[in-house]
């Protein structure tokens, strides 16, 4: 069993749910996003989805895209982004920085596909991550990345959308492995002030087709939010909400952005428990 499963195995049989933090690597450094990981996880967080910067994410909102930008005109490259992760989880055999969470990679199927399929999967393993989430790949072509990640038990993880037909969205799910991330509005990434309350209905008949967990990403930002989708899912992806605060490291004092950016992840980790 992988890291992801494990952890969603232990948090089932204690009867709780996974809050999971979107960051985007290297912005504005990669000291900043090891720093984040440290108060996150020290704040209770379950596991990481850690953005790798590129210049024209599918499905990603403003208040992302300029972080991938930043990240970008700053040289960030994908070895630095790895190595990095192996500092933090002593995944490279270096002694873990803290005990972090299991860590999933989200990147495009083009930075996957140029680094080599086997590659990518085998280098991020080594260095300590626990599976990827690749946006933009279609079911049709999935096949040959999942059989490489199931064979090195590393995570492929899949997204299901609103819109997403139903014998569609098993079809992604028997290609998944670790949790299905499911995609809580019809739009890009960003901060919203209500979710579409059909989604616990979404929710509710996907968990009913999968033995997987069922993750829900896009647009949580508030202690409400968490509290109407907590009964449906498995756990929560919060990613706008927290980049956005993350950038204020550029003109705040890098402890202050920490504090905010923990105590406000506190708020929705509360709402989640």
């Amino acid at each position: 069993m992988s890291s992801i499963d494990l952890l969603f195995q232990r948090l089932r049989t204690a009867g709780k749910k996974a809050f999971m933090p979107f960051i985007t690597a290297g912005d504005p450094d990669l000291d900043f996003t090891e720093a984040v990981i440290g108060e996150l996880a020290g704040r209770g967080c379950d596991l990481f989805e850690l953005g790798i910067p590129y210049s024209d994410p599918i499905a990603d909102g403003p208040v992302i895209q300029a972080s991938y930008n930043r990240a970008l005109e700053k040289k960030i490259k994908l070895a630095d982004i790895l190595e990095r992760i192996g500092k933090i989880t002593g995944g490279t055999g270096c002694q873990p920085v803290l005990p972090a969470p299991p860590i999933v990679t989200m990147a495009s199927y083009a930075v996957v596909y140029r680094h080599g399929l086997e590659k990518y999967v085998a280098d991020a393993q080594a260095a300590g991550a626990a599976g990827a989430i690749v946006p933009d790949l279609p079911v049709e072509e999935a096949a040959p990345l999942a059989a490489i990640c199931r064979k090195a038990d590393f995570s492929l993880i899949q997204l299901i959308t609103p819109t997403t037909p139903r014998d569609r969205a098993k079809r992604i799910a028997e290609q998944t492995t670790g949790f299905i991330y499911y995609v809580s509005i019809t739009g890009i990434t960003g901060e919203r002030e209500s979710l579409p309350p059909q989604i616990l209905d979404d929710v509710a008949w996907l968990r009913q087709q999968t033995p997987l967990p069922v993750c829900i990403g896009f647009g949580i930002s508030r202690p409400e939010h968490v509290r109407m989708l907590a009964p449906v899912a498995d756990g929560l992806i919060v990613g706008s909400a927290i980049v956005r605060r993350m950038a204020e490291a550029a003109v705040k004092p890098r402890r202050q952005v920490l504090d905010e950016i923990g105590r406000f992840v506190a708020s929705l980790r509360a709402a989640l428990e």
